[in-house]
């Protein structure tokens, strides 16, 4: 079994939800998913997991985020950030090993669709990553409505270098589950296993950003930025806007949560989180956590004492002062939608 409790030292900010993983560390968290996989697939076994394969998907991941990738600049998503990738992609890593524990001999993924699937959670947000030549571009954030397709196209060519071609189109639609480009019945996988990883992998995506410790904080300070200069918060023409502030993102969350579970997490993607209680006896610190952000957040809105959330966790970019830079940028664009130049 894994750790069924949370340990008795307070949760660390950039550690998992069992307080067990560094998640901003791709070493910590590429050694906890090569320990988890190893326990269905040890290297003695036949067909053994690519486990050369795995390391190299990280050390990659690490170079892409921190700006020595070839062609691209790093990491400067505020919100989507190194954390955030490595947080759900340890949590999809959980969830394959889980559902191959519980499910039946013909709804196992096997050693090499469970070895993609980590590798699409580990690179589903490399959308936001801006290329040497998108010389229009600041951030990465600005991309947010189109970030998914471009990590499908970044799989795409990333698994054709990498001895994994007969994977890259699989994966170029695996990633879309991460996402709201398309419509979950647009994605094209003819194998219903590849449909189940992807459920997968949408699912970790989600239930680590939501029981994050910091989840209500960065919705706040993080989430809000992005949302501001990837022309979701308010349109380019300024005549639609959907938040206001950041203070306006935490006011719809409760709604979006409950969208997101009636709609993604117990619809379209079957209760996939259930199985993970297999790994914890019996529980779910996943969606115990995800409550507690949820209750906390009712009584900051009940009450209106918003210094209640006075959480400020470190920003894993490849920039110096991130954070500054972003609500520069934010400020930028709000003066121009508004008219003010």
């Amino acid at each position: 079994m894994l750790q069924s409790t949370q340990s008795t030292q307070y949760r660390r900010s950039d550690f998992d939800v069992t307080n067990t993983v560094q998640v901003s560390s791709a070493e910590s968290v590429r050694r906890a998913v090569q320990e988890l996989l190893g326990r269905i697939w040890p290297p003695a076994s036949a067909p053994a997991l690519d486990h050369a394969a795995l390391d190299r998907a990280f050390a990659d991941f690490e170079h892409l985020y921190s700006g020595r990738f070839p062609g691209y600049h790093g990491c400067d998503t505020v919100y989507h950030d190194v954390q955030h990738s490595l947080d759900g992609t340890l949590a999809a890593a959980r969830l394959v090993v889980a559902h191959e524990r519980t499910c039946s001999a013909e709804r196992r993924l096997g050693p090499e669709r469970a070895m993609i699937a980590v590798i699409v959670a580990l690179y589903h947000d490399a959308g936001y990553i801006r290329r040497l030549d998108e010389h229009s571009h600041s951030n990465g954030a600005e991309f947010t409505q189109s970030h998914v397709s471009r990590s499908a196209e970044f799989l795409r060519r990333y698994l054709r270098t990498v001895g994994l071609a007969a994977w890259a189109d699989i994966a170029a639609q695996m990633v879309h589950f991460t996402g709201y480009e398309r419509k979950f019945s647009d994605i094209e996988l003819a194998e219903p296993l590849d449909r189940v990883a992807g459920h997968l992998i949408g699912t970790g995506d989600l239930i680590a950003q939501m029981s994050d410790r910091c989840y209500l904080e960065k919705c706040r300070d993080r989430l809000f930025p992005e949302f501001v200069l990837g022309g979701i918060a308010v349109s380019e023409s300024a005549h639609a806007v959907k938040y206001r502030s950041g203070l306006d993102v935490l006011r719809q969350t409760p709604e979006f949560i409950a969208e997101t579970r009636r709609t993604r997490l117990d619809g379209e993607f079957g209760a996939a989180y259930r199985c993970l209680e297999v790994l914890f006896d019996g529980r779910n610190p996943y969606m115990e956590a995800i409550d507690r952000n949820l209750a906390y957040l009712a009584e900051v809105l009940r009450t209106g004492n918003w210094p209640m959330l006075r959480r400020d966790p470190p920003c894993f970019t490849w920039e110096q002062n991130p954070l500054q830079k972003v609500r520069e940028l934010m400020s930028r664009y709000l003066r121009r939608v508004s008219g003010h130049r």
